[in-house]
């Protein structure tokens, strides 16, 4: 199957025919007065079949850079063969890619961040053309928009889910990305050190994503090779229990970031379901002057004060979700940035 290739400023991508594989290789960052440092991060968990060659491959295409592999709980040998490869190997007891994406950014420190997965279907030759771009054009993060190589690399579910939950993010917090779940990413320094990495899961792509959106931090996109999993390696996602919690975690990311859409839609339909209530006990009260269905009025009267109350929330937490959005702005103006 043939790629694509993609020229990217912030975030537009515009594709070109006839490239190959070969085309997502990108010569390797000139060294300049001041060498900027690269930590590769890589949280695993039972990956022995596939971690070395990771390791060692990341090394070749980013040379000088520390690759430093997480071992969440591994039952089989991944720590002891990614140490062999020449990794930095370090424990994360809390279950979950979430728990072990957070300590990575509060323990490393560089100026640029390249994330990717230990399971080997991530291209390592498009490793410096991320770093590139972070430092050419002062980004912030570039992500990689998986092409798959193969038709087996994603599976069905997957490939359904990711495009529900992508179109979702991009009509709510804008249309900057086209693939939210990848797991492969350059970021600088200073966005890393200003996520507050709250998810615990799958969801952390997400958090990610969304975080860069409603920051508004400069980002692209670029196209990457996705290989299916090599035989001996098993996916540890969960394509419904996982699709649910990205979900859940979309719909709080709403109420957090977008607190008065959030609760105008809800102000709306209650408002809604109090005027079907109420509606024909007004029409009653006219014609008899009475109000037969004592209930009926108390509980339409009950919804439409919700609805009142749940607009109000909406107004007064959109006032305290703009006061933590600059203060995360002003964090993320004082942690640095990339040299």
């Amino acid at each position: 199957m043939q790629l694509s290739t993609a020229l990217v400023l912030y975030g537009s991508i515009s594709y070109g025919p006839g490239m190959n594989r070969s085309t997502f290789s990108h010569p390797p960052v000139a060294a300049g007065a001041t060498t900027p440092s690269i930590a590769v991060l890589i949280p695993c968990h039972n990956e022995a079949a596939t971690i070395a060659r990771v390791v060692e491959d990341f090394s070749a295409q980013l040379p000088g850079s520390s690759i430093y592999v997480y071992d969440n709980n591994s039952s089989d040998d991944t720590a002891r063969l990614a140490r062999e490869a020449g990794a930095h190997v370090r424990h994360e007891p809390l279950q979950g890619k979430g728990n072990v994406v957070r300590r990575m950014f509060s323990d490393i420190e560089a100026d640029i961040f390249v994330l990717v997965d230990g399971d080997g279907t991530y291209d390592s030759h498009s490793a410096p053309r991320l770093v590139d771009l972070i430092l050419t054009h002062g980004l912030d993060m570039v992500n990689c928009a998986r092409v798959p190589v193969t038709q087996t690399a994603f599976r069905p579910g997957h490939v359904v889910g990711n495009r529900v939950l992508t179109g979702l993010v991009a009509a709510i917090f804008g249309n900057r990305m086209s693939d939210i779940l990848s797991g492969y990413r350059a970021m600088s320094r200073r966005f890393v050190k200003s996520f507050p990495a709250l998810s615990s899961g799958f969801e952390i792509e997400t958090e990610l994503t969304v975080h860069a959106l409603e920051m508004r931090v400069p980002i692209a996109e670029v196209p990457a090779p996705y290989t299916e999993r090599p035989q001996g390696s098993s996916s540890k996602l969960r394509t419904l229990h996982d699709g649910i919690r990205i979900f859940r975690l979309i719909v709080h990311l709403v109420k957090e970031e977008r607190p008065l859409q959030f609760f105008s839609v809800i102000s709306i339909w209650l408002s809604a379901a109090a005027l079907s209530l109420a509606w024909p006990v007004v029409q009653t009260y006219f014609s008899t002057g009475l109000v037969p269905r004592l209930p009926t009025a108390v509980l339409a009267t009950g919804l439409a004060i919700l609805a009142a109350l749940s607009l109000v929330c909406g107004f007064v937490l959109d006032t305290v979700t703009r006061g933590r959005r600059e203060l995360k702005r002003l964090f993320y103006l004082s942690a640095g940035r990339s040299k």
